[in-house]
């Protein structure tokens, strides 16, 4: 039994790489290109469309990107926003562009809170029409009626 682990060993040694056979320099040009690539984060583009209710004065986008500039969470803290994150606002759609660490997820369930803030929860929903944006819209009532 000793025999074969002692042949065990050997072969596993055999196996492992020996790291004094690399040149010491070559770890420091691999650090230093890391160092160089890291640069300019990339920035998430968001857009909530608030169009429907704005239309019928249900909602007012202003109010919603004030609740937004507000609640955004950047490393675990509200008002914490700085260039990180910017909400904008053009007529009845608001924008987000934020740096990587940023969750499209994030703004659909702020604009849930804020519906059910304004006790509007029961009659509007947050729907993902493509991949970067939301789209706040009224419940289909009447298609329940027509099965009835």
């Amino acid at each position: 039994q000793e025999l074969l682990q002692v042949l065990w060993l050997k072969t596993v040694v055999k196996r492992l790489p020996l790291f004094s056979s690399f040149p010491a320099d070559m770890a420091l040009k691999g650090l230093k290109k890391k160092v160089v690539s890291k640069g300019k984060k990339a920035q998430l583009k968001f857009t909530i469309d608030c169009q429907q209710p704005a239309d019928d004065n249900i909602i007012e986008p202003k109010d919603l990107e004030k609740f937004l500039n507000s609640r955004i969470k950047v490393e675990g803290k509200t008002g914490n926003l700085g260039e990180r994150v910017v909400v904008t606002r053009d007529k009845s759609k608001i924008h987000v562009s934020a740096e990587v660490p940023f969750s499209k997820r994030y703004l659909k369930y702020l604009s849930k809170k804020y519906l059910k803030m304004q006790q509007l929860r029961d009659f509007l929903r947050v729907v993902a029409p493509n991949k970067t944006s939301y789209e706040l819209r009224y419940f289909n009532i009447n298609e329940d009626n027509e099965e009835e």
